[in-house]
Formats: C-alpha cells, structure tokens, sequence
C-alpha cells in the first residue's frame, strides 16, 4: 500500500489534508521495538499550483524509541525539490527536518514545507503528485499526494 506525502506550497497554497493515512509497519502490534524509527505518513496533500512552483504538505509520525531525519525528497514533477522552514514570515530553505521519538513532524501551511521548483507541469486539483521521502536512517517511503484546491487548508475544516 501506499503512504501518502507531501506536495504543494506557494505562499498562496493552503493544506487541508484529507488525511490520507500511511500504512502501520508490519508487526505494528508487536510491543518489542527494535529500536529503530517506525516511521508513517498522513495528511499529504499538494495545493494545485498557481505558478511554476508547489508546496507540499504531510505529517510524518515516528512510533520508534529511536529519532529520525528527513533529509530530502524526490518527485518526478520537479527537478529542484527542498525543504523549507517559514520563521518571522520569510521562507529558507534547511538541509533536513528532524523527527523526534515517540513524536511527529508537521509539514503545514505557514511552517516547514516541501518547495516543488520549476514544475515540469501543473496538477490539477483531483490528481495525485508521486513524491518518495528520504530518511537518514528509515528506508525511503513513497507517497501520492492529492492535488486540493489552492486555497485548501485542513485546519479550517
């Protein structure tokens, strides 16, 4: 099965996921960690691009005793996928986003972010955006993100 991940965020693009949930590892019911990130995706929605560039949101839970990071993502829409973080309204772009233990690690509208750079086309809403997550210690988990509306946003609903 799928999990689901990350896409749109243009300063005009809103997150409302539509809670598209990863899948549990397998063993989920096993209460003997491995001491390793047991890692699952939810929430994932892109915003349809108004210009050339989208932003991507998702929330990654970590069930492990043991932190991870996400260190990058690829998509075959975009060439120049980023992560960014928004402090005091300006956007700049970080080298990876840490996921504690026991924790999550939020990527919404007016936060930390994916940055889809100089599409090579433009989803529309209804669509779905292919993105892979990678970790630095978690195998990479693939996610289609669904294409909402550009002014979507979760938390209002």
């Amino acid at each position: 099965m799928t999990r689901r991940t990350t896409a749109l965020s243009a300063t005009v693009a809103l997150a409302a996921a539509l809670a598209l949930t990863g899948c549990s590892s397998d063993g989920s019911s096993d209460s003997s960690k491995s001491g390793k990130p047991e890692l699952t995706v939810s929430g994932a929605f892109m915003p349809q691009p108004v210009m050339d560039m989208a932003g991507g949101f998702l929330t990654i839970t970590n069930s492990g005793d043991t932190a991870d990071k996400l260190t990058s993502v690829t998509s075959g829409i975009s060439d120049d996928v980023t992560l960014h973080e928004t402090k005091n309204q300006k956007m700049q772009q970080v080298k990876a986003f840490d996921i504690p233990a026991n924790g999550d690690l939020r990527l919404e509208r007016g936060g930390n972010h994916i940055m889809f750079m100089e599409l090579k086309g433009k989803p529309k809403q209804g669509e779905k955006v292919s993105v892979e997550l990678h970790f630095e210690k978690s195998d990479p988990i693939k996610v289609d993100l669904p294409v909402e509306a550009p002014n979507h946003n979760p938390k209002q609903h």
